[in-house]
């Protein structure tokens, strides 16, 4: 696994110092290596996220598009930290998906309204939002969180594709000052490359979960094969279809590489 920024390729020429051990060379690993940990040091780095079992308090946590990539693992880790987990997600298959992980409230968008289950369900606030959607999901979790909440940005999917020169649009947010000072909330902008130090701790604890058959790992069942599948994948992921992690395979005749590892 590597620790440094890159692109797509077959073969990559880097420090060993950028590296970190794999137990094999797999899916499962790829979701573990950057989703996986994206929600598990995410949610303990940047939203303080504490397990009950460390004398923690049981919160509630939304996590918004919780049936993508690094959704599913915010959701399991939640609820393994002993917390009510809350979801959003764009569809039935996905509903079904996230009420198997053990998703408390699963909201499909596509049926109901986030803005309206929040006001009647949960008039307190949420504790923690694990955010990657942006737009409108962003402000209507802004909206709800409790006194001292916290949110952390880990993406904006929504916002990616939306100009008409087809990149990325920023958006403006007036009024969120106020409205962060108003309930004394946090809000956290969290990109994995900045919390390397984290990176063995995790992985560690993530593949153990694996092991143990606490924690898993969803794959999304369409194929991709080759470099030259990589935009079509790309296109895939930002249509809301994908159930899981999407992984693009470089050689459809290769087997899993077995590799020595500490883990």
């Amino acid at each position: 696994g590597s620790m440094a920024f890159g692109g797509f390729a077959e073969f990559a020429l880097m420090d060993q110092r950028n590296v970190i051990p794999v137990p094999s060379a797999t899916p499962l690993c790829l979701a573990l290596l950057t989703s996986g940990l994206t929600a598990s040091i995410g949610l303990e780095q940047a939203g303080r996220m504490k397990p009950r079992e460390e004398g923690g308090c049981r919160e509630t946590v939304l996590v918004t598009a919780g049936a993508g990539g690094t959704g599913q693992f915010a959701c399991q880790l939640a609820k393994l930290a002993g917390h009510h987990v809350i979801a959003t997600c764009g569809g039935r298959e996905k509903a079904e998906m996230l009420r198997g992980l053990g998703v408390d409230r699963v909201v499909n968008y596509k049926e109901e309204s986030l803005k309206a289950v929040l006001r009647a369900e949960y008039p307190r606030g949420v504790d923690l939002v694990y955010e990657s959607v942006g737009g409108d999901m962003f402000n209507i979790a802004i909206n709800a969180l409790a006194e001292k909440g916290r949110l952390v940005v880990i993406g904006m999917m929504s916002q990616y594709t939306t100009s008409s020169s087809g990149g990325w649009e920023a958006l403006s947010h007036r009024g969120l000052p106020e409205k962060l000072l108003n309930k004394s909330s946090t809000l956290t902008g969290f990109f994995l490359p900045a919390f390397s130090a984290h990176f063995d701790r995790h992985l560690q604890s993530l593949h153990s979960l694996v092991q143990k058959g606490s924690l898993q790992v969803q794959i999304d069942k369409n194929t991709f094969v080759g470099l030259e599948s990589v935009p079509d994948a790309v296109e895939y992921l930002h249509s809301g279809k994908s159930l899981g992690k999407v992984v693009v395979k470089l050689d459809s005749d290769s087997s899993p590489v077995q590799l020595n590892s500490r883990m």
